[in-house]
């Protein structure tokens, strides 16, 4: 295990208590992000040149698979908010420093869909719009969010495109009453409101350049993490989060039905259907950890090596990952289903692990049509289209 691991590990009991407590809250607890914060996870992506660690995406993955297993909305906000650090690394360094150059520590809240419009100025952008789904966004000083660019008159251009932008916690507000959910309540994923924020030219990246892996090296990066393809990276915080509930939703449910017996006088160990529906659940989320991590060293040993990860591979690649967390989920509905009806009470931990499993399937990076749509096309040798080409 790596040092980020076994320093979250160690507070492992504390993490799953304050689980109960953010789900209540809405929002990750103060101690918990602390937690995250002294261990190094937000850091793990970071450039070392900003007190980052630079590791091994794998790394990473097996980090934020771990604390999902503890509680959910902290292995979420772990693997999101981390990566945002990744995509710091291509920006001007004058917009690093401003973010961490007082603290490392500066968290980033995201999203990256541009649902708002950038209008160029002098200078840069005057940027307006509302953003949901910003996960962690309680604990972070700033943003970084995708941005559609504007005409003078504040209209989209066509064809698109597409900026990511840096803003920092005085330019825009969190709409707390935004966020009111069924599943993964503790990550107090909210609305961002951002009205007339001015924004310079050097705080602006143009998303294409970081899709099509451009941006590192407009940057200057050399490191193989740097150069490490987008669309893989950037599901992998998301997907091992995911993948790390289905583990502790499995964990739980082996906990609880160690001695459990039935209304009908059956010891669990002692019925074979349960038993083997377990099997082969744990079967399935075991493959789903595998196929995951299988792709990212892959995708790494080809990086290192100077070798292009081609745009069918990728599409590939992200339909493993979709199909892992797809697979996973699955399987947590096998387990819970033969949990028995204690399984629903708000007290126990394995209602939340499947009340955030589910939350976590509908991100917009699980959708497996156009995914499963471009990797087929490709693989048979089509050439994909507009949004089959998207987040590949």
């Amino acid at each position: 295990m790596g040092q980020v691991l076994d320093r979250i590990e160690q507070y492992a009991d504390e993490i799953r208590a304050d689980g109960v407590e953010g789900d209540k809250l809405m929002r990750l607890t103060d101690a918990n992000a602390k937690r995250l914060r002294e261990a190094g996870v937000i850091r793990m992506l970071q450039p070392k040149t900003h007190g980052g660690l630079e590791v091994h995406p794998r790394e990473f993955a097996e980090t934020a698979m771990s604390i999902g297993a503890m509680d959910g909305a902290t292995g979420w906000v772990g693997g999101i908010v981390g990566v945002h650090s990744w995509e710091l690394a291509f920006f001007d360094p004058q917009a690093q420093e401003e973010v961490w150059g007082q603290d490392p520590d500066t968290w980033m809240a995201s999203p990256y869909a541009p649902m708002g419009v950038a209008t160029p100025t002098d200078g840069g952008y005057i940027l307006s719009g509302r953003w949901s789904f910003s996960s962690g966004t309680d604990h972070c000083q700033w943003v970084m969010i995708g941005a559609a660019v504007g005409d003078r008159d504040g209209n989209r251009i066509m064809p698109p495109k597409i900026l990511h932008v840096l803003l920092p916690r005085s330019d825009y507000e969190i709409d707390h009453e935004s966020w009111d959910v069924v599943g993964l309540r503790g990550t107090g994923s909210k609305d961002l409101i951002v009205e007339n924020a001015f924004i310079p030219t050097y705080r602006t990246l143009d998303a294409a350049k970081v899709f099509d892996g451009t941006a590192p090296k407009e940057a200057g990066r050399t490191e193989t993490l740097y150069n490490f393809p987008f669309s893989c990276i950037f599901p992998l915080g998301i997907t091992s989060s995911l993948i790390g509930i289905a583990e502790g939703a499995l964990a739980c449910h082996l906990a609880a039905q160690r001695n459990r017996i039935t209304v009908a006088g059956t010891a669990i160990k002692e019925d074979p259907h349960v038993l083997f529906a377990i099997g082969e659940a744990a079967a399935e989320i075991a493959a789903s950890r595998a196929a995951l991590l299988s792709t990212v060293d892959r995708f790494w040993d080809m990086t290192e090596k100077g070798q292009e990860v081609t745009f069918e591979q990728r599409a590939v690649g992200r339909r493993t990952q979709t199909a892992s967390a797809w697979r996973a989920v699955r399987a947590v509905d096998e387990i819970f289903a033969r949990s028995g009806g204690g399984a629903l009470q708000m007290k126990t931990p394995m209602q939340r692990f499947w009340r955030d499993a589910h939350a976590g399937l509908v991100h917009a990076i699980h959708v497996p049509g156009s995914i499963f749509y471009a990797s087929s096309l490709s693989e048979l040798g089509g050439e994909p289209k507009g949004i089959h080409r998207a987040m590949i």
